[in-house]
């Protein structure tokens, strides 16, 4: 019985021994796994940090690629072709809105000039094969222009309050920076006074021009039956109608040259206008 006894507790001590060595097992296995699930978790934080790095380096270069296609774009059409290679770019959405209302607007211009404009002016006019009744309907028309000028600067003025109003809504639908934002409209502002007083001295030009235009007529009718056309010159039968005539012509000359001037003055704006805007949407990136 002793010995069946000393047996049982060398038996329960060997039960206790063979619980706690696999207690320790136990426990270093888990440590094991502890460690290895953070060697592998640190592996992934790792890896991640580096694509987030490698992604952030290339959004780096297409922001520059970006940047660089802006500087390049000299036409309000290319604005265009660099959107459709980055579709989703908000800077180069500004950039478009810009140019597409400036180049509405310019063809709404167009428009309302041409509304200005009656046909015997539009028209090709060759005074020294003109008849009587061409000076007659020339002379009115001529008039017309010229009233139709002094009243056409609201019209515009009220054109560009619109088209400023659509590029103010587009701008802030696409959700710039706020100090982005503040440029283009402040841009927007600009252009808008800017192509308003083009607009001005190009309708006081167009004015001048009809008005002395106008005076050559009127000295071809007075004096209809008292010249001829040779070899495609007047030629007058009294030297005061000679006179005249030489007179009202050459007032003619520097409103045609004022209006060549305009014209190319308009082509410079609108590229420094481009410029404005390109930079404004080049210091969003």
């Amino acid at each position: 019985m002793v010995a069946t006894g000393k047996a049982a507790n060398l038996v329960a001590g060997l039960g206790a021994d063979t619980v706690e060595l696999w207690s320790d097992r136990e426990s270093n296995a888990r440590v094991r796994t502890v460690a290895l699930i953070l060697f592998v978790f640190a592996v992934i934080v790792s890896v991640a940090a580096y694509q987030i790095g490698d992604l952030s380096r290339f959004e780096r270069l297409s922001s520059r690629e970006d940047q660089a296609a802006l500087q390049a774009i000299t036409d309000p059409k290319e604005v265009d072709e660099a959107l459709k290679h980055n579709p989703s770019n908000k800077y180069l959405k500004l950039a478009a809105l810009a140019a597409s209302v400036v180049a509405e607007t310019d063809t709404a211009n167009a428009k309302l000039s041409n509304d200005i404009v009656p046909p015997a002016v539009a028209g090709d006019i060759n005074l020294t094969a003109a008849s009587r009744n061409d000076l007659e309907a020339l002379s009115r028309d001529l008039k017309t222009a010229e009233s139709n000028v002094m009243t056409a600067l609201p019209r515009y003025v009220a054109l560009l309050k619109a088209q400023r109003e659509k590029m103010e809504n587009g701008a802030r639908w696409l959700h710039p920076e706020k100090d982005v934002l503040d440029r283009f409209l402040d841009g927007v502002d600009k252009w808008q006074a800017e192509t308003a007083d083009l607009a001005s001295k190009t309708l006081a030009a167009r004015g001048e021009y009809y008005r002395t235009y106008g005076k050559c007529v009127a000295v071809l009718l007075e004096e209809f039956d008292h010249y001829k056309v040779t070899n495609g010159q007047i030629i007058f039968a009294y030297q005061s109608a000679a006179d005249r005539y030489n007179a009202a012509a050459g007032a003619v000359t520097p409103t045609v040259k004022r209006l060549t001037d305009l014209k190319e003055e308009r082509k410079a704006l609108m590229q420094s206008q481009l410029k404005r805007w390109l930079h404004i949407v080049d210091s969003g990136y």
